[in-house]
């Protein structure tokens, strides 16, 4: 028979130099984070590990530091100052590559703290709207702690649970958190959506990132037909093409007849929408993510983002120069997958200036950057102004073809770069 708890007695199992595994994105349990800030006094050296944290995510502030350490696999906004100060850090990893970390030892977990769907007829439970590295964790963690929250979407694929495997639950109804990238879609997205929606065939499978100019794009697509999902992260503008057919699954190289994702992150319109639908699979990272999975699909199309690139296609997605903006993600592991698919197409998508008006084409990356895509590994860059295809292109050529791409006022300076290193334009 099922049993909850306080969120007190639950977060009490938790001891001092633990390493806990919190949930993200719309399933952060922010009640058992609050209360685990309640407990600071008792606790000193816990390790705070997760990605994309949203809300309050309490633990983070500054005044609990002598008690927990946040230890980033990808930052959001809650951790991001703690990562960059001392009371934290970031791991770069692939995301495809974090449920090793738990699974080989690396990052051994003793508690993984959770959100989940009521436990349902049969007394399972689900992981909701993300899956991702959450199922290792659970899987792995020595004690899992679960906020169950009504609200949350009940959804098929690899996120099961029953209620026996959970050591302590807490009813916690709350709404969801929310974000809607289709709102802060603008004119400038806009044309951005509709170059890169240039490059997408009929029947090609779909990988889009997180973002406002993912949403974009896919407010251009309602032309397409027969369009497959295989992607980490779906958002909101996914429900329209899936309602009207044009997104059907009928032609991928796996997972024929259901969107293949490892979570949600959008507003409630699609949290109801994803709740005990068949069509949606929400999986395990390490499958969705594995290059080779993904290339399985024809015409795979990955459409990412990114901070800066430079005028040779080093892709900075994850820094502001030594300052640690988000992490590594999945933009290689489908960057490469995509590439290596028969008719893929692997596209970094940008504006050409940010919204205070900084080049986002440099000539060099600011010093401290990450490269998360090598120029190796590039191929389409589109901005508002049009598209770059640099694969198979020398550095001079890479760098003038970027050139065309950029905001007009930039040109001049890029053009006088490039001569000053190749001494000739």
């Amino acid at each position: 028979m099922v049993q909850y708890v306080s969120a007190e007695e639950a977060v009490s199992l938790i001891k001092s130099g633990d390493r806990i595994f919190s949930h993200g994105s719309a399933c952060t349990p922010n009640l058992l984070i609050d209360e685990l800030a309640r407990q600071a006094s008792r606790l000193k050296d816990v390790e705070f590990v997760s990605i994309t944290q949203q809300g309050n995510v309490e633990v983070a502030k500054p005044q609990y530091k002598d008690s927990f350490y946040i230890n980033s696999l990808f930052v959001s906004t809650p951790v991001r100052e703690a990562v960059n100060s001392e009371q934290g850090d970031f791991v770069p990893v692939f995301l495809s590559e974090i449920p090793t970390l738990f699974k080989n030892g690396i990052m051994p977990l003793d508690v993984a703290m959770v959100t989940v769907s009521p436990p349902d007829q049969h007394g399972y439970c689900t992981l909701g709207s993300s899956v991702d590295v959450a199922r290792t964790a659970v899987d792995t963690a020595t004690t899992v702690i679960a906020q169950v929250n009504p609200r949350m979407p009940r959804t098929h694929g690899d996120g099961m649970i029953h209620y026996t495997k959970i050591h302590k639950m807490v009813w916690h109804e709350e709404e969801l958190l929310t974000v809607d990238y289709g709102a802060k879609v603008g004119q400038e997205e806009l044309l951005i959506g509709k170059n890169v929606a240039e490059l997408i065939d009929d029947r090609a499978t779909l990988q889009m990132g997180i973002g406002t100019i993912p949403d974009a794009v896919l407010k251009c697509l309602h032309n397409h037909k027969d369009l497959g999902v295989h992607t980490e992260m779906i958002s909101d503008g996914i429900v329209d093409l899936v309602a009207s057919d044009v997104i059907n699954n009928k032609y991928k190289g796996t997972h024929l007849n259901r969107t293949i994702t490892s979570f949600a992150f959008g507003t409630r319109r699609l949290y109801d929408y994803i709740d005990d639908n068949p069509s949606f699979a929400f999986m395990d990272v390490e499958h969705v993510n594995y290059p080779i999975n993904i290339m399985k699909n024809k015409k795979m199309v990955a459409i990412n983002s990114a901070i800066e690139i430079d005028l040779t296609g080093q892709v900075c997605a994850d820094s502001i120069g030594t300052f640690q903006f988000s992490g590594i993600g999945g933009q290689m592991d489908f960057m490469r997958g995509a590439a290596l698919s028969e008719g893929g197409k692997p596209i970094i998508a940008i504006s050409s200036r940010t919204k205070k008006g900084v080049p986002r084409i440099v000539p060099f990356l600011k010093q401290g950057a990450g490269v998360v895509t090598t120029r190796g590994h590039i191929h389409y860059v589109v901005t508002e102004f049009g598209t770059a295809y640099l694969y198979g292109k020398s550095l001079r050529q890479r760098a003038n073809a970027l050139i065309d791409i950029s905001h007009p006022d930039d040109r001049e300076m890029l053009e006088k770069a490039t001569f000053d290193r190749f001494k000739c334009l």
